[in-house]
């Protein structure tokens, strides 16, 4: 006998529940500055309140020993997904190029709050 989370794996497509669809929503990958000068990247719908969230301590464990933290960059995107995908793609930079990423942001003009 399958037990239940195999029964799920093995059931049809069509007897699943429903996944929620895509809100269609704008996502934000964001960099934030912490106190000891390190980067840290997320995604949010909401920087803005996410970076409160950091500042209070209760956004992450990585920050929250590193407070205060200070929005140096932000990037909208269509979906989660693309949200995700460009976070692992920045994680993966260097220090020394994400900080060239912040600064062209800043020199184009698009400078964050």
């Amino acid at each position: 006998m399958r037990s239940s989370t195999e029964y799920l794996y093995w059931m049809p497509k069509k007897n699943r529940r429903p996944r929620s669809k895509p809100s269609g929503e704008e996502w934000f990958v964001y960099l934030v500055r912490c106190a000891d000068a390190s980067l840290y990247t997320g995604i949010a719908k909401d920087v803005i309140r996410r970076c409160e969230q950091h500042n209070s301590g209760t956004a992450s464990r990585y920050t929250r020993s590193r407070l205060p933290v200070e929005l140096v960059y932000q990037e909208s995107l269509a979906s989660r997904s693309l949200a995700l995908k460009r976070e692992i793609a920045i994680k993966a930079l260097t220090r020394r190029k994400k900080l060239a990423l912040i600064r062209l942001r800043t020199k184009m003009g698009d400078a964050t709050p």
